[in-house]
């Protein structure tokens, strides 16, 4: 009942916490918070999302929290809609140490004995449902990235020793070393010939959440590079990091196809590949339409892709998709078309193999 004339004064802002000990209200401080919260647009956007401490406490979220590897943290999002998003690996791998569950007023997220690859950004808002029609509202998000500090592990782990990072000329490009402790003194640095790389803040940042950032990737940036960091100790290495130079337009799959022998004889064994160059990270699927296919016709399909050097710096991947016809028959001559889709639209090719 104490609080019901405060409520009735001022409006709440939109996800103000709500939970906070009831004598608290009474304090002369509670409306300069506030002032304080409203004239900080960060604090403001961070509104919904809470820790909760010790003794039934909670504290609103900063843009970033410093935790010791191997605490628990438990975060509270208000709303009785709440998505949550976090570091990916622990979906990955099913972690056990990780809890999520929507209760009446709101959701609650709690990771139980941290580790230094826990290290990210945890998010939640609330969702704006219409029957099964739901989308994420603007309005009522939060977010906070989490050190969860090591000194033994500097680096975020991750679960391979090397990775390719593929630089393309119309976008930037990332080395994620991340760190663990958001104090240490992180460089880079190539591979071959061994020398330091300056970060200059313009064509190269470092970013604590990220790594570093080649705004404008060429060429020359290519070869292999890893990352030194120290923190009150003796500095740490990270893993390797291979940057490879791409340049292949964006758009549908360009696709080829090719027959072993445009004539077949009965009993032959014909081979037709359909073959794709494009982004050495962009996937591409296959399909196939072929003469047997109503009836069953059996053939043998391999899909496979590699990446290969095209001799002027550049790297493009070379997704090839094979069909294999054995034993020959009148059934099987016709067209066989091939379809290759990737994200950006698909192609379709064919080709035609007649019965001698």
């Amino acid at each position: 009942v104490i609080g019901q004339p405060t409520k009735s004064k001022h409006p709440k802002e939109p996800g103000e916490n709500k939970i906070r000990p009831v004598n608290k209200k009474a304090k002369p401080k509670t409306p300069k918070m506030k002032e304080r919260e409203s004239a900080d647009p960060s604090l403001k956007s961070q509104s919904i999302l809470t820790q909760v401490m010790d003794k039934g406490r909670f504290q609103k979220l900063a843009a970033t929290l410093s935790l010791s590897a191997g605490q628990s943290v438990e975060l509270r999002c208000k709303g009785s809609n709440v998505t949550w998003n976090y570091p990916s690996y622990l979906d990955t791998f099913k972690d056990s140490r990780l809890s999520i569950k929507q209760l009446d007023k709101y959701g609650q997220l709690i990771l139980a004995n941290s580790t230094a690859a826990d290290t990210g950004e945890y998010s939640c808002w609330l969702q704006l449902c219409n029957g099964n029609k739901c989308r994420k509202d603007e309005t009522k998000t939060g977010s906070t990235y989490i050190f969860f500090t090591d000194k033994e592990e500097l680096f975020v782990p991750t679960p391979s020793y090397f990775e390719i990072v593929y630089l393309n000329p119309d976008k930037p490009a990332v080395i994620p070393c991340r760190v663990t402790t958001p104090s240490a003194t992180v460089t880079l640095h190539r591979e071959f010939p061994a020398e330091e790389i300056e970060a200059d803040g313009t064509d190269i940042i470092y970013d604590v959440k990220k790594g570093f950032v080649y705004q404008h990737p060429t060429s020359d940036h290519k070869g292999i590079v890893y990352c030194k960091a120290e923190s009150q100790g003796a500095p740490q290495i990270s893993i390797k990091y291979h940057l490879l130079y791409v340049e292949v337009p964006k758009g549908p799959p360009s696709a080829t196809i090719a027959v072993s022998s445009s004539r077949a004889e009965v009993s032959d064994s014909v081979h037709v590949i359909c073959t794709v160059l494009g982004e050495p990270d962009v996937d591409v699927n296959f399909r196939w339409r072929y003469p047997g296919q109503e009836s069953e016709r059996p053939v043998i399909i391999q899909n496979f892709w590699r990446l290969i050097d095209r001799g002027t710096g550049q790297t493009t991947r070379i997704s090839k998709s094979v069909l294999v016809v054995e034993d020959f028959e009148d059934r099987d001559a016709g067209n066989y078309i091939c379809v290759a889709q990737n994200l950006h639209g698909e192609t379709t090719v064919a080709t035609k193999v007649e019965l001698n």
